[in-house]
């Protein structure tokens, strides 16, 4: 993984209806870095500030105060940066099928890199890059998007960023309402991007399994501020603090915090099931958890 820093926000805080009866600080000092190839979970309760820190990043609001650099510069230096960061910082909104409105989904899925001024065969193969990488096949797309079932809405809409080809994928909440087998490709086909473009991928999520599973760092946030920057099993052994911000842990960690009380020799970072069943298998043939 690449240590210099794609994106990162300095000192970045955000105050809505400054001046007025209706100001609130939603967002106060952030410090963070992402770097290529990482895979970051952000968890917080609702009103914690999760969505208007991802809104920083591709400039969607902009600082009360603080910076938000892109490659070392400030994404704000000029009009023509800050537009230009939309297609290189992509962000995927909550139930983006919404959004869908062209007449086929390679349409839908052209909009934007075609915006960025691409067009002819490369748009044809982003278009037909990006619908791989969702899990869309090729006689999907001179179909209505409207016609899909709502999973495959969910494929189009991601693809629609993804084929801009951004350096960072910021995804809002990507599962909400999928069942557990859309879920699941869904999750494979973030990663697939990840793995084949070394982006940054930035995920918000209230599942603490999504997370646990997929990524390799978690930022939590707390009432506007970073309560926690760590890897999973750094994270989930807080357990006691999490629960204190309205938090939870992924069932498998609270299921092996129950056999500690019992007085059960287990680990206390267990926070996938791939993990718990190799350190139930390590003791099991005699080897120490």
């Amino acid at each position: 993984m690449d240590p210099t820093p794609i994106i990162e926000v300095r000192d970045l805080t955000h105050t809505y209806s400054a001046g007025t009866p209706f100001e609130h600080t939603a967002i106060e000092h952030i410090n963070l870095a992402f770097r290529p190839g990482e895979l970051v979970g952000i968890i917080g309760h609702t009103g914690s500030g999760k969505s208007t820190l991802i809104q920083h990043l591709n400039g969607l609001l902009k600082p009360t105060s603080g910076k938000v650099l892109f490659q070392g510069e400030d994404i704000w230096k000029d009009k023509k940066f800050t537009h230009s960061i939309r297609g290189r910082v992509g962000l995927v909104f909550q139930y983006p099928e919404y959004q869908l409105f062209e007449e086929t989904c390679w349409k839908d899925i052209a909009f934007g890199p075609k915006n960025q001024g691409v067009t002819g065969d490369e748009l044809d193969a982003r278009v037909r890059r990006a619908a791989g990488f969702v899990g869309i096949s090729e006689d999907l797309l001179e179909k209505s998007p409207f016609d899909l079932s709502g999973g495959q809405k969910r494929r189009v809409a991601i693809a629609g960023v993804i084929a801009m080809e951004p350096d960072v994928l910021i995804l809002d909440e990507p599962t909400a309402g999928l069942d557990a087998a859309g879920r699941d490709s869904i999750l494979e086909n973030i990663k697939a991007y990840q793995q084949a473009q070394n982006a940054a991928v930035i995920m918000v999520s209230h599942s603490m399994e999504e997370v646990a599973d997929l990524c390799s760092r978690l930022v939590v946030m707390n009432h506007g501020a970073v309560a926690m920057d760590d890897t999973p099993a750094g994270v989930f052994t807080r357990a006691d603090e999490l629960t204190e911000m309205g938090l939870s842990v992924p069932q498998v960690t609270s299921v092996f915090a129950r056999l500690r009380a019992m007085g059960v020799n287990v680990p206390p970072d267990v926070y996938t099931v791939r993990y718990a069943v190799a350190r139930l298998l390590e003791r099991k043939e005699g080897r120490s958890c």
